[in-house]
């Protein structure tokens, strides 16, 4: 069975950039096409794709991106994005870029990290028409075929609104569902940061707690945002503040192999130690609370959990609780 047409594109990429790499002078768009097997225009509109991606602020060195130019042979520009589209011959800016060039560049793996940043950038802001217009054009460059519009997952709707308060200093009003306990509870937030995670979008926000921290609320679990007049000002010591909120704790714990998911989700990184078909000893970093998401990972994991003694007890009881409360439901369910 052939390949998908966006997987064929994108593996003519690294080939294009591993040839080019010897021709510091460049090569007619037809030489390129011909070593390839593919039509010029079909390749003009991949590199059009990869040229325009620098246009909506990628940072070269950030994605160890090469980046490469239309020219026609007698100028020595980048060309604007017309002249493009009439240019015999692409190259490499040379400048301090051959050490970058590997098979691997703009792997599916590699596009699919500047997309799914590209929507977390829109959904911060969806009134960017420029990045709607990048996504876009790299959607269809891979599909080869147009996309429905990018949009914006029902669970970060509420982005755009925080994003707009934590820039106003405006205070927030929520109805939120907890994550460590039962229950839904409406509070006013200071929204002081948000941050992307591998759960989605959280945000750090006051006023301070009696204890000196701050809290952090998952928006997949906000069920309703009101961005209220009131303004407040930053607390003393704001930005260590959201450094203690994201700082983690090494724990070393013995798992089941079916509990890697929730690893992957409670832990914000990990290293895997030893394993075997049917567990695996990691040392996780975790971020507070800590006893919670322990016992999340357990009750994920089951009777293989081995976790450091000091948090058995309070695991343990968090696990309790939840079972009482589930099985409290499942109690006054009818027959």
């Amino acid at each position: 069975m052939a390949a998908p047409k966006f997987v064929q594109r994108i593996a003519r990429l690294p080939q294009v950039l591993t040839l080019l790499a010897g021709y510091p002078d460049g090569l007619p768009l037809h030489t390129v096409a011909e070593q390839l097997g593919v039509d010029v225009e079909t390749l003009r509109e991949d590199l059009v794709t990869y040229v325009g991606l620098d246009s909506w602020g990628w940072d070269y060195d950030l994605f160890k991106r090469p980046a490469i130019e239309f020219v026609q042979p007698e100028t020595d520009d980048g060309g604007t994005e017309s002249e493009r589209s009439e240019a015999t011959v692409v190259r490499l800016v040379s400048e301090g870029r051959q050490d970058l060039l590997g098979a691997d560049y703009l792997s599916a793996g590699d596009l699919a990290v500047l997309y799914t940043a590209g929507m977390a950038l829109l959904e911060s802001d969806p009134s960017d028409n420029d990045l709607e217009g990048a996504l876009e054009l790299i959607a269809e460059t891979m599909y080869g075929a147009p996309t429905t519009q990018p949009e914006v997952g029902p669970w970060n709707k509420f982005v755009a609104a925080l994003r707009q308060a934590e820039e106003q200093h405006r205070r927030v009003r929520i109805v939120y569902s907890r994550s460590w306990r039962e229950g839904v509870s409406e509070r006013v937030i200071e929204p002081l940061r948000l941050v992307q995670t591998r759960r989605g979008w959280e945000v750090d926000a006051g006023p301070v707690e009696y204890n000196g921290t701050l809290r952090t609320f998952l928006l997949s679990n906000i069920r309703s945002v009101e961005v209220l007049d009131e303004t407040f000002e930053e607390p003393p010591g704001a930005a260590r503040l959201l450094e203690k909120q994201r700082k983690t704790k090494k724990v070393r714990v013995d798992l089941a192999q079916d509990a890697r998911w929730a690893v992957s989700l409670y832990a914000e990184r990990h290293h895997v130690v030893e394993e075997d078909p049917d567990r695996f000893d990691a040392e996780l970093e975790l971020l507070e609370p800590v006893t919670q998401r322990l016992a999340l990972l357990m009750l994920a994991s089951g009777s293989r959990s081995r976790v450091p003694a000091e948090y058995v007890g309070g695991a343990s009881a968090v696990i309790n609780d939840l079972i009482a409360h589930h099985a409290s439901h499942l109690s006054a369910q009818p027959n």
